[in-house]
């Protein structure tokens, strides 16, 4: 059995793997009303606070390994204080159960993750491309197979400003929702049928998306509908991310693609890509913040 553990800056995440199927246990972290996100040093106590509570809901007998993410991504001076919370639990979880210890990067735990829900973990042996758009990422990555890492992942493509996960919130913060605001303002969206004429900000494979905020507030002044304005962004987040892959497309021809990471949930951004046969996306509950991701993580070590 291959355990897995996330803590992330707004989810705190634990799941086992058997080898074929995965049992999860999560814990939003809780961020006031009409805040668009959490201090370090709240979501470190929150994490501290759930963990103790979840490892209780987990049968923990017969731990082979323990995988968990400890950086935001596998890059020189990626950091981020919350994922210490989960790397010393790892620490003494596996000191306790005499389990090995796999450490990753919470970017490499979202792709496992969503390649296992695609049933495409085969790809971890082929060059694939990944796209990790979430709150603090909104990025393309080359994903080619790693004997030490069992992936390597390099960046090809990004935004240069605002990322898609921060728009969506940001629009819904404005729109009087609760954060997070992805599943809310899909669902708005859905209640719009108007036709947004929409072209992307572009400089090569990479995007901007700062301009959308600004457009937002607009129409927000202008009395627009809620569903209208969630509509607009949610189509130019879709409108942006096929521009990134028909660019990145020139360059590396058709491998396949797998979407990861909350905002890769959106309905619309699924509906976009639901004719091409090369683009697979996780569940919603393996492409938001997850442990599968590590646990498979170990899992793959272990083999």
């Amino acid at each position: 059995m291959y355990f897995g553990i996330d803590t992330s800056n707004y989810t705190t995440s634990l799941a086992l793997f058997d080898g074929e199927r995965v049992i999860q246990k999560k814990k939003l972290l809780c961020v006031k009303q009409g805040e668009r996100g959490l201090r370090q040093s709240e979501a470190v106590f929150q994490h501290t606070v759930n963990l103790p509570k979840l490892l209780g809901e987990l049968e923990l007998s017969g731990i082979d390994a323990v995988g968990v993410s400890v950086t935001p991504r596998n890059a020189e001076g990626s950091y981020m204080p919350c994922f210490l919370v989960g790397e010393n639990a790892a620490e003494f979880l596996s000191k306790g159960c005499g389990a090995r210890l796999y450490k990753t990067s919470h970017q490499t735990g979202h792709i496992l993750a969503a390649l296992y829900s695609a049933n495409r973990l085969d790809l971890v042996n082929k060059k694939h491309i990944a796209f990790h758009l979430s709150g603090g990422t909104t990025e393309a990555l080359l994903v080619t197979p790693d004997k030490e890492n069992i992936i390597n992942i390099e960046l090809i493509a990004q935004s240069s400003d605002l990322k898609a996960g921060q728009l969506i919130d940001r629009t819904g913060v404005m729109l009087g929702m609760n954060f997070p605001c992805g599943k809310e303002l899909d669902l708005l969206s859905q209640k719009s049928d108007k036709d947004f004429k929409i072209k992307p900000s572009m400089k090569g494979e990479n995007c901007s998306l700062s301009g959308v905020e600004n457009k937002v507030k607009a129409m927000i002044e202008n009395g627009d509908a809620d569903e209208d304005i969630a509509r607009f962004v949610i189509t130019y987040i879709c409108k942006t991310v096929s521009s990134m892959l028909n660019a990145l497309r020139g360059k590396y021809g058709g491998l396949p693609v797998i979407f990861s990471g909350g905002v890769s949930s959106n309905s619309l951004l699924k509906k976009t890509f639901e004719n091409d046969k090369s683009v697979y996306f996780a569940k919603p509950e393996f492409s938001l913040d997850n442990a599968a991701g590590t646990a498979i993580y170990a899992y793959l070590k272990d083999k």
